[in-house]
C-alpha cells in the first residue's frame, strides 16, 4: 500500500512558477512509475507529467511541455513538479499518483495510488 500527500499549491500570477511535492509513504516507491494529474473546475482529470520508476524518462502533455519538469527522490520518497511559465488555464488541483500502472499513462484508470490534491491558481 503506496499514500500519496501533495503540498506546494497556492496563488501566483501569471508568468510565476511554482513546485509542488509529493511525499510517499511506503517501501515499494522507488519501484513505482509516478505521475501529475490536474482536474479544472467543470473539466476532466487530465494527465501532466510522469516519471519512470529510475527517474530516466519523462513524459509530458503538450500544454506544459518545456514549462513544468517532473523529477524524484527515491532516497526521500518523494516526486517534484517544478512549473514555471504558469498560465492562468493552468489553475486546477493537482494530483499526484503511482503505481504499477497498466494501459496508458495518460489515462487516470491506468494509475493504482492518488493523492487527495492541492489546488493551484493562476491569476491574470
Amino acid at each position: 500500500q503506496v499514500q500519496l500527500v501533495e503540498s506546494g499549491g497556492g496563488l501566483v500570477q501569471a508568468g510565476g512558477s511554482l513546485r509542488l511535492s509529493c511525499a510517499a509513504s511506503g517501501r515499494t516507491f522507488s519501484s513505482y512509475a509516478m505521475g501529475w494529474f490536474r482536474q479544472a473546475p467543470g473539466k476532466e482529470r487530465e494527465f501532466v507529467a510522469a516519471i519512470s520508476f529510475s527517474g530516466v524518462s519523462t513524459y509530458y502533455a503538450d500544454s506544459v511541455k518545456g514549462r513544468f519538469t517532473i523529477s524524484r527522490d527515491n532516497a526521500k520518497n518523494t516526486v517534484d513538479l517544478q512549473m514555471s511559465s504558469l498560465k492562468p488555464e493552468d489553475t486546477a488541483v493537482y494530483y499526484c499518483t503511482g503505481g504499477p500502472y497498466s494501459g496508458s499513462r495518460t489515462a487516470v484508470g491506468s494509475w493504482k495510488y492518488w493523492g487527495q490534491g492541492t489546488q493551484v491558481t493562476v491569476s491574470s
